[in-house]
């Protein structure tokens, strides 16, 4: 008689909870990490997986790190600055993914894979528009085992480099929304904000995540007029408890949205969708009504984007004007500020990247760390992540299930 999966599962969980006998502690071997940086080669991605700082407290904990040269100029890290801090300088990129563990921003990419010896970890961001199905399969027949960064979770149960890049990216917006309301950038030449005397420069927000959070922080910090829109309830109350004012917030209504987009100066999209495209919640109508001259800043236009109106620009050409209305779709917002970036990435991954040295390497680290597990799609091998096997129709198995055989 087979047994349903599901149930299995659930049975494994519960199993969990049940009282153990108490056992000695066992010290852990620690292990000696050999951890390789690669320079990002993805379109304008400008961010590096661990700063100098960082480095230094890994080498000082008996760790090895091999650093392509160069990987951090673009985020203004010297390659002096990291050998000075204990780095070892790499001028050729497959002696950095022969390492055992190789931590990088972008999802890898063919020839990256290509150059992996077999039997390593490597730990960047899951981008399935960026990571065909042939690269998967690669990493699968080399025995890889490939972790999500943005997929890892902490103790509390968030997911930390999600929450710091939407940080990041939520001021920056209006930083940026900021410059384009100006009258040299083919804005209405408002200043974003309000002085005495002057009616304040209207702002609407769509989402009330953690993007939609920090970009009411910036607006309201400036002194703007804020509308913050959801679809849930809950996170629109959380919102204003977090930020501890009473401001404008509603449910997404069309009629109700449709009035705030047309009175905006600025409209910000902030909604993320948990899987596949955000919904698009301004019509081309909508924007039509506009006054001339504002601006829409897209944050979500790496899942689609929520107007209808927006398409995927880049750094070097970050807007365009449709209907009057000055668009800005750039995916990765967080590369144009790459040295904070890099840093938020830094101050997350070094404790973890420790723990893993503690833990004796990060196979272990999977099993002891259901935070740090569940950020892993491929384990030894093998696909554990039943979204991407649902999308390009592989095989997969539960990484609880794999981890009982360990």
């Amino acid at each position: 008689m087979k047994t349903d999966p599901n149930i299995l599962k659930q049975l494994i969980k519960e199993g969990s909870f049940i009282p153990k006998e108490e056992m000695l502690e066992v010290k852990r071997k620690k292990g000696s990490l050999f951890i390789g940086i690669p320079k990002e080669t993805s379109f304008q991605e400008r961010r590096v997986a661990l700063v100098p700082e960082a480095v230094s407290l890994l080498v000082s904990n008996g760790h090895r790190v091999l650093i392509e040269s160069k990987s951090g100029e673009n985020a203004n890290f010297s390659d002096n600055e990291y050998s000075e801090t204990g780095a070892e300088i790499s001028y050729d990129a497959k002696e950095i993914f022969k390492c055992d563990i190789i931590f990088k921003v972008a999802p890898p990419s063919e020839d990256e894979v290509e150059m992996m010896t077999g039997n390593q970890t490597i730990i960047s961001a899951l981008q399935l528009s960026a990571q065909p199905k042939v690269i998967l399969q690669k990493m699968m027949q080399k025995k890889i085992t490939a972790i999500a960064w943005d997929y890892i979770q902490d103790e509390a149960g968030v997911y930390p480099i999600v929450r710091a890049m939407g940080e990041i990216a939520g001021t920056t917006s209006i930083l940026i929304a900021g410059e384009l309301l100006s009258s040299f950038q083919e804005g209405k030449g408002v200043m974003l904000g309000g002085i005495a005397g002057v009616q304040p420069t209207e702002v609407v927000i769509i989402g009330a995540g953690t993007v939609g959070e920090y970009a009411t922080r910036a607006a309201m910090g400036l002194g703007a007029s804020v509308k913050v829109f959801d679809s849930s309830l809950s996170r629109l109350r959380r919102l204003q408890n977090d930020i501890g004012r009473r401001i404008y917030t509603s449910v997404i209504q069309p009629k109700v949205l449709a009035k705030a987009v047309m009175r905006a100066d600025l409209v910000i999209g902030a909604l993320r969708a948990p899987l596949g495209r955000t919904p698009c919640v301004v019509t081309e109508e909508m924007v039509e009504n506009m006054k001339e001259g504002s601006v829409i800043v897209d944050v979500s236009i790496d899942q689609g984007g929520c107007f209808e109106t927006s398409e995927i620009t880049n750094h070097k050409k970050p807007t365009f004007v449709k209907h009057g209305i000055i668009h800005y779709c750039v995916p990765n917002i967080a590369s144009r500020v790459s040295r904070t970036a890099s840093f938020a990435l830094s101050n997350i991954f070094s404790p973890i990247l420790l723990q893993m040295g503690d833990f004796g390497g990060s196979k272990e680290l999977i099993k002891y760390d259901q935070g740090f597990r569940s950020g892993v799609y491929i384990y030894r091998g093998t696909l554990t992540s039943e979204v991407i096997g649902k999308v390009f129709d592989l095989k997969y198995k539960d990484i609880e299930l794999l981890i009982l055989g360990m």
